[in-house]
């Protein structure tokens, strides 16, 4: 089985900037892939962002593209998602996922944590 726990949610005002973590616990995930889900009041979960084991496949949903960078800590079986040029429609909670093949769809990951809030004031 596998944990994640994310940490570093918060409120912030627009245009500002917030650092996601989650870091993995229990079995390996070598092969894995990690990333980033959010969910805002009233609308369905959302992918986000998502990267490879070995950091070389990456993808992002085209509204945090050049504003939002994925990373990972392959060491430290942590993933961060550091999120600038904040907006207020980037107000969700957002939750860390893992899972074996690079995908859009929710379920195709098997993990999900319990979910951070990011709250962006305009």
């Amino acid at each position: 089985q596998v944990q994640l726990v994310e940490s570093g949610g918060g409120l912030v005002q627009a245009g500002g900037s917030l650092r996601l973590s989650c870091a993995a616990s229990g079995r390996t995930l070598s092969s894995s892939f990690m990333g980033w889900f959010r969910q805002a009041p009233g609308k369905e979960r959302e992918f986000v962002a998502a990267i490879s084991w070995s950091g070389g496949s990456i993808d992002y949903i085209d509204s945090v593209k050049g504003r939002f960078a994925i990373s990972r800590d392959k060491a430290k079986n942590t993933v961060y998602l550091q999120m600038n040029s904040l907006r207020p429609e980037d107000t969700a909670v957002y939750y860390c996922v893992a899972g074996y093949r690079l995908s859009v769809v929710p379920a195709s990951y098997n993990y999900w944590g319990q979910g951070t809030q990011v709250t962006v004031s305009s």
